[in-house]
C-alpha cells in the first residue's frame, strides 16, 4: 500500500503523540517550550548537529526499519556525545521509497520513538518526501553540559597529553564482514558483532560526564585512524600510539578468518566511540570520576610535539611506525 504524505506524517503523531506539543503535524511550524526546561540555564550553549543517512551506502542487510531511523538518531547523539552535548529536540526529514509499505514506514517510526525515550530528546517534527532508497536526514539540538558554553573542539590537543578511547575497537567492522560477506564465527562473537552492527552503542554517558576534561575530541564513526589524525592534524601535534584498543575475541576471529585485525580496528568505521585527548595533570581527576561512574577507558598512546602524523608502537621490535590514515570518507 502507497502512503501519501499526510498518511507518513499522521503515523507519527499516532506515536509520537505523547510529545504533546501544539502544532507537531498540524502547522508549518512546531512550538518547543523551552522554559521550565530541565536542568537548563541560559548560561548552556546551543549545540546543533546533522546527519544523513542513505540507504545504499548505510544500511547493511538484516537491518529492520526500526533499526534504521535508531542507527540515524544514534549517528547524531554519538557526536553530541563527544562534545558533551544533552540532546534535546529533532527534526528527522525522511525519502520515502515508493516500496516502502506502511508496515516499514510504521517501523521506521517505531524506531524513531524507541531512540527519543532512550535518549532522552523529543521528535518535534520534519518533511517527507520521494526517493529512488530510503533517506533519513536526522537534526538534533541540545545543550552543552554544564554552565559551560564551549565544548571540546577538533583542535585542542597538546604535547603530553594522554590519548583516551571510549572502548573497543573491530566489533563493527567484524559484523559487517559476517553479514555481507559471510565470514564464519563462533555463535558467541557472531551475536556479539553482529549486534554491534544492528544495535550500536554511542557513548552518551562518557561524553556528558567526562567531556570537562578533554582537549579536544571526537566521535569514531569514521574510523579509528581517520578520527585520530583528524585531531592530531587540526592541533598540528603528533599521535603516539602504544596500545591497541582490541579485545582477544576480535584477535582470534580475525586470526581464525585469515582477516588483518588491524585493518579491522584502525580501518573499520561504523564505529561510536569516542576518541578524546586529556591533560596529564588532569588524569587522576578524569581517572576517578570515570570510576565512580563506571566508565570503562583505554588510555592508548600520547601526545607529542609533531605536525599531524600518528605512529603505532610496534609489539615485537618496540619502534614506531606511521599508521595509515585510511576510513570510511563520504563522497570518496
Amino acid at each position: 500500500m502507497k502512503l501519501d504524505e499526510k498518511e507518513v506524517i499522521r503515523l507519527f503523531i499516532a506515536k509520537l503523540k505523547k510529545n504533546n506539543f501544539r502544532d507537531f503535524g498540524q502547522n508549518d511550524v512546531t512550538v518547543v517550550p523551552i522554559k521550565g526546561l530541565r536542568s537548563f540555564s541560559y548560561s548552556q550553549g546551543l549545540v546543533l548537529k546533522c546527519d544523513m543517512l542513505v540507504e545504499s551506502t548505510d544500511v547493511p542487510a538484516l537491518m529492520a526499519p526500526w533499526q534504521i531511523a535508531r542507527k540515524s538518531v544514534v549517528s547524531v547523539i554519538s557526536d553530541l556525545s563527544a562534545k558533551g552535548a544533552k540532546p534535546y529536540v529533532s527534526l528527522i526529514s525522511l525519502g520515502l521509497p515508493v516500496y516502502y509499505s506502511k508496515k516499514a514506514v510504521a517501523s521506521l517510526v517505531h524506531g524513531f520513538s524507541l531512540a527519543s525515550r532512550e535518549f532522552d530528546f523529543v521528535i518535534a517534527g520534519g518533511d517527507t518526501n520521494q526517493t529512488k532508497e530510503l533517506i533519513i536526514d536526522c537534526c538534533i539540538m541540545g545543550f552543552t553540559s554544564g554552565n559551560n558554553l564551549e565544548v571540546p573542539g577538533r583542535n585542542g590537543a597538546c604535547s603530553g597529553d594522554l590519548i583516551v578511547v571510549s572502548g573497543l575497537f573491530g566489533y563493527q567492522p567484524a559484523g559487517l564482514k559476517i553479514i555481507m560477506d559471510g565470514v564464519k564465527a563462533t555463535d558467541k562473537f557472531r551475536r556479539k558483532a553482529v549486534r554491534s552492527v544492528l544495535r550500536p552503542e554511542p557513548r552518551m554517558k562518557f561524553g556528558s560526564v567526562l567531556s570537562k576534561y578533554f582537549t579536544s575530541s571526537i566521535d569514531s564513526s569514521d574510523g579509528l585512524s581517520t578520527s585520530l589524525y583528524e585531531l592530531a592534524k587540526q592541533s598540528n601535534v603528533d599521535f603516539f600510539l602504544n596500545q591497541i584498543p582490541c579485545g582477544l575475541d576480535l584477535l582470534k576471529f580475525a586470526n581464525d578468518s585469515n582477516l588483518n585485525s588491524r585493518e579491522l580496528i584502525f580501518h573499520g568505521g561504523e564505529e561510536f566511540e569516542i576518541v578524546c585527548t586529556i591533560p596529564k595533570s588532569k588524569f587522576d581527576k578524569f581517572n576517578s570520576c570515570a570510576k565512580r561512574s563506571r566508565l570503562p577507558f583505554l588510555v592508548i598512546g600520547e601526545v607529542k610535539n609533531g605536525s599531524g602524523n600518528i605512529f603505532l608502537r610496534s609489539r615485537t621490535s618496540g619502534e614506531y611506525a606511521l599508521l595509515e590514515n585510511r576510513g570510511y570518507t563520504h563522497l570518496s
